[in-house]
């Protein structure tokens, strides 16, 4: 054959391969794709953040509020989106993740309510060099489906099926509104500083803040100065389960499916006016109640502690925020006087304040707390596992579970929550737990955000990212690590306690600082306790169900911070002045 026959050849087998194929394009089936655009009167500028398209054939609420790791979820998919401008078509379509329904071909045909939603980025370039695109918090407490500012379109019904090349189209008309300031009352102050640690951090001015409720009697005894009580916690827009006025007896019942309880809104209501009743009556303790709000770009709170991806949040509220509300109302402004408690994050934050501050605080009241031992990471073991999401087995993938109800049902497997979450938020920005966690424990990651302990979508293990975790926040490990240093100001002062049916399988870590406290030489005088077939968050009461103890924790806590105070205070101290 001579070249020239043979260059012949080869163009007309180029080209057969070229028809061949723009045969088969013609003969493949275009694809769904959900078309998404905003209008310039709601933003003038090119916006970035992560896009959602929600599908749901519940009306009972918008798909938007129904998108979740739950039994009841809507299904979502989702991209990220830099520079959109107004008018400018943004295509989520097969290449979108899916969450639960993993891709947009796989969704079953139907009548669907479909919204769409931007979750919106600011950039940030930190103190340390590092840019990142992160969702500020807007005063609702880092909830993508809340946040003012986020657009998102109606929810309207349309036939969807992927196997069609439809188009539907949708644009972001509507914006969430701001949230409404917190009025202030006689007795609930709200303090908000600029802090100058984090806004060195993060290159922009931060600020934190804290409802402080005022003592009864405060206005009329101005000689008396006050022990500071710490109700930590998740971000709030008011003190949780207080109420100056009675219940409203027009109020509408509700249906509390996880207490199985019909009115729950109006329980509510009653134990939180109970609380401002015993708080103004004889004989109640005479402190400074402080719900702290410390939202971070990650998170609707820091975990009260330093990290590297959030910033020395810790340092800003042991050493700006509380001396600032010390001095604005009377606090007596020493460690013997300062106590802390909360339930679930608010117990982590409790036992790790009291271990990190030892000296700063009298007193940790720790209920159903977040991982304090990261053997038991809720069900994994980051240090010997290999996989999060699959148990180990040579001829088995058995998941993990990730919620259970009080009799161990499992309705979520912690693979379905980690998806959910990259779902909503890639490089660790959804806003919710297991993203939360890696914002406080892990170092920074190569881009700029928080390394991952495992890979998202496969759950492998980073062992590098655990011995880090471990030698930082594995708070039974520093107890046992650092116990001769920290027992003479840890003695006598935590308090563990949790339900043996804990939801999201918090008991088991306790179960191992248990060990090490009842064993601990020199002694640790602590007290660990556990609710019987009790959930998420029980917190010591063995009078009432969890439905009404979780609203009593002020109630619980106080008298037993008073009685420290009275048997552990330094000659001298004013154990007076605020007892009247």
């Amino acid at each position: 054959m001579t070249l020239r026959h043979l260059m012949k050849t080869r163009l007309l087998l180029v080209a057969l391969a070229l028809g061949a194929a723009a045969s088969l394009d013609a003969q493949a089936p275009a694809r769904l794709r959900f078309a998404v655009t905003f209008p310039a009167s709601r933003s003038a500028g090119p916006i970035d953040g992560r896009l959602l398209v929600m599908l749901s054939a519940d009306s009972a609420s918008q798909p938007r509020d129904q998108f979740g790791w739950g039994l009841g979820t809507s299904a979502a998919f989702a991209i990220d989106v830099e520079g959109w401008k107004p008018g400018e078509v943004r295509y989520v379509e097969a290449t979108a993740f899916g969450f639960p329904v993993r891709q947009l071909a796989q969704l079953p045909r139907g009548q669907y309510r479909v919204q769409a939603l931007i979750n919106r980025y600011e950039t940030f370039t930190r103190g340390d060099g590092r840019t990142v695109k992160l969702p500020p918090d807007k005063g609702e407490g880092q909830k993508w489906n809340a946040k003012p500012g986020n657009l998102y379109s109606r929810a309207d019904w349309a036939t969807v099926d992927p196997s069609r090349p439809d188009v539907i189209r949708l644009s972001l008309d509507e914006e969430i509104p701001p949230v409404p300031a917190f009025k202030e009352t006689a007795y609930v102050k709200h303090v908000r500083i600029r802090s100058e640690r984090l806004s060195k951090f993060w290159g922009r001015d931060m600020y934190i803040a804290a409802f402080v409720t005022l003592p009864w009697g405060f206005n009329d005894h101005p000689g008396a100065r006050y022990p500071l009580v710490i109700n930590h916690g998740h971000f709030a827009t008011a003190p949780d389960n207080w109420r100056e006025t009675p219940p409203d007896q027009n109020l509408k019942a509700d249906y509390s499916a996880r207490f199985s309880l019909a009115g729950y809104n109006r329980i509510q209501q009653e134990e939180s006016f109970k609380l401002f009743t015993e708080w103004t009556g004889p004989g109640f303790p005479r402190v400074l109640l402080v719900q702290i709000q410390h939202a971070t770009p990650f998170y609707d709170d820091s975990y009260a502690v330093n990290s590297a991806n959030n910033g020395p949040y810790g340092d800003a509220i042991q050493y700006e925020l509380i001396p600032e509300i010390e001095k604005r109302f009377r606090g007596l402004g020493a460690g013997w006087a300062r106590f802390v408690f909360g339930g679930s994050t608010g117990g982590w934050e409790s036992m790790a304040v009291q271990m990190f501050y030892p000296r700063e605080y009298n007193g940790a009241w720790v209920a159903c707390p977040d991982p304090i031992d990261f053997r038991h990471y809720t069900v994994v073991d980051i240090y010997t596992d290999t996989n999060a999401y699959y148990m180990p087995s040579r001829f088995k993938r058995t998941l993990r579970p990730g919620h259970r109800n009080y009799l161990g049902h499992v309705d979520a497997s912690l693979q379905e929550m980690n998806l959910y979450e990259l779902a909503v938020g890639t490089k660790g920005r959804s806003g919710d737990q297991w993203d939360v966690w890696e914002s406080v424990y892990s170092p920074v990651g190569d881009d700029g955000y928080p390394r991952r302990i495992w890979d998202k979508e496969t759950g492998t293990i980073d062992p590098v990212t655990a011995q880090y975790w471990k030698e930082h926040y594995d708070l039974s490990w520093i107890l046992k690590r650092d116990w001769t240093k920290l027992q003479p100001d840890l003695k006598g002062k935590i308090r563990l306690y949790v339900g043996d049916m804990d939801n999201y399988y918090l008991n088991n870590a306790v179960y191992e600082v248990e060990k090490f406290l009842k064993s601990a030489q020199p002694p640790a005088d602590a007290v660990v306790d556990y609710g019987d077939r009790d959930e998420h968050c029980w917190n010591g009461d063995h009078t009432r169900g969890n439905a009404y103890s979780r609203l009593r924790y002020v109630q619980m806590a106080t008298p037993w911070f008073v009685e420290r105070m009275l048997t552990t205070a330094p000659a001298g101290a004013d154990l007076r002045s605020w007892r009247y």
